[in-house]
């Protein structure tokens, strides 16, 4: 069958690997019908984690809606021709950190996700024709067919992640709140972050067509690229800082920035995805300031995905607003390129095999 492989940075092409078959009693055999490219892959994409890849055999992809093929023995849950999502890390449902919620942390498959390659487990990617999932009845769900196939495909990571750090940030009505990233996710967070309440919400980023997007449900878009971003977004809090601010896009820099402008006694709720190994964190700041810093970007979207899936039946968030390009499996190449580029007003990518 046909699937994305890593090949080195800004190189993952479609090949020819064995089919997927399963192999134990708690796996699912899923056609894939439609997935997508994450914030989170291009960070593979670029080579963050090339050191320690396997390269010519790692599969990539971690977002599904997908038609069960078949399933394992001990599986009671999902039957052939069920519709399905999964979580973008795979868990057991049964060991410790799984019971507390922490299922990014699962201890029986050691934080396992899929299409990352060996050092995330060594999962198959939904970047294919098909896929196995393990351990299927703790991190799959049922999604009905009134959902679109790109707002589900959303619940494996991206609305899921918006939730998190919209409850990392509890925002109160009437605050002052910032978002910087206004990717996908970062626009999902918006969408929620808005019926909260806040008193004025500021969105930053560098690419215009996303900024765009944000001044257009209400938030006071800032240029990050521009020299006086800071000033600009100060003036907005009157001198003071955000009560709030909302990371997404992983980066020293970003997080940083949320320091420069998170007023005394706010909460920061980084949910980027970081991959750098250091950061020059200053801690006294921090202390002296009495900020609030959640770190989330390895996010346990598992306890999430139905209260997405119930926001969208809903009509409280639509997902599939944000999917601008549709790619054919066999142009992977091209999906990651313009994604990475942001090129041609790029958001999110459909893809279907």
């Amino acid at each position: 069958m046909k699937a994305a492989i890593y090949f080195g940075p800004e190189h993952i092409a479609l090949g020819d690997i064995p089919d997927a078959a399963l192999k134990a009693d708690h796996e699912i055999l899923v056609e894939v019908t439609a997935t997508s490219i994450c914030g989170s892959d291009l960070h593979l994409y670029r080579g963050a984690l090339d050191p320690i890849m396997e390269k010519g055999k790692s599969q990539t992809g971690h977002e599904l809606i997908g038609k069960v093929i078949a399933v394992g023995r001990s599986v009671g849950k999902f039957r052939a021709g069920d519709r399905v999502s999964m979580a973008y890390s795979c868990s057991c449902g049964h060991c410790y950190m799984c019971e507390v919620g922490q299922t990014a942390h699962c201890e029986t498959t050691h934080s396992a996700v899929y299409g990352f390659g060996l050092p995330f487990g060594n999962l198959n990617g939904t970047h294919a024709e098909a896929m196995v999932i393990p351990h299927a009845e703790a991190h799959t769900i049922l999604v009905p067919e009134a959902i679109s196939d790109a707002a589900a495909l959303t619940l494996s990571c991206n609305l899921p992640s918006a939730i998190i750090g919209n409850r990392l940030a509890d925002i109160q009505p009437g605050e002052l709140v910032a978002l910087i990233g206004c990717g996908p996710t970062g626009l999902m967070t918006l969408d929620i972050a808005l019926r909260r309440g806040p008193g004025r919400l500021v969105a930053i980023d560098k690419v215009a067509h996303r900024l765009d997007t944000a001044a257009r449900k209400g938030a006071v878009a800032i240029d990050a690229g521009q020299a006086d971003w800071k000033e600009k977004a100060l003036a907005e809090s009157g001198g003071r800082g955000f009560d709030k601010v909302i990371e997404v896009v992983g980066y020293p820099d970003t997080l940083q920035m949320c320091l420069d402008i998170v007023r005394p006694g706010g909460t920061i709720a980084a949910i980027g995805v970081f991959t750098d190994a250091t950061f020059n964190l200053n801690l006294a700041d921090v202390f002296l300031r009495d900020i609030t810093l959640h770190m989330n970007g390895f996010g346990n979207v598992q306890p999430f995905m139905w209260e997405g899936l119930r926001m969208m039946e809903r009509g409280v968030i639509d997902p599939s607003q944000y999917f601008s390009h549709n790619f054919a499996l066999a142009e992977i190449p091209k999906a990651f390129k313009t994604f990475n580029e942001k090129a041609d007003q790029a958001l999110k990518m459909l893809i279907q095999p």
